[in-house]
């Protein structure tokens, strides 16, 4: 996956996490597997940042880009903010 795919891939996220927080607003809240369709995007998401910035951060370096690799949810949830 390129840049641009993976770009395209956290917009599509991104638009389904609004979808579910829109209908959680409506004041009827989430089914329990919507909190956990919900859930699955946040670390979906959170994976494609953490590929993005690794090849951002390697082209800086001046090290080729297609050595970044997506890190297992463990990783990237681990991270401290």
């Amino acid at each position: 996956m390129d840049d641009v795919q993976l770009l395209g891939r956290i917009n599509e996220l991104a638009e389904e996490e609004e979808r579910l927080y829109g209908a959680a607003g409506d004041g009827g809240g989430l089914s329990p597997a919507e909190v956990n369709r919900l859930e699955t995007i946040k670390v979906a998401l959170d994976q494609c940042y953490d590929l993005l910035r690794q090849r951002q951060a390697r082209r800086a370096a001046g090290l080729p880009d297609d050595a970044a690799k997506l890190r297992p949810p463990v990783i990237v949830e681990g991270y401290e903010q």
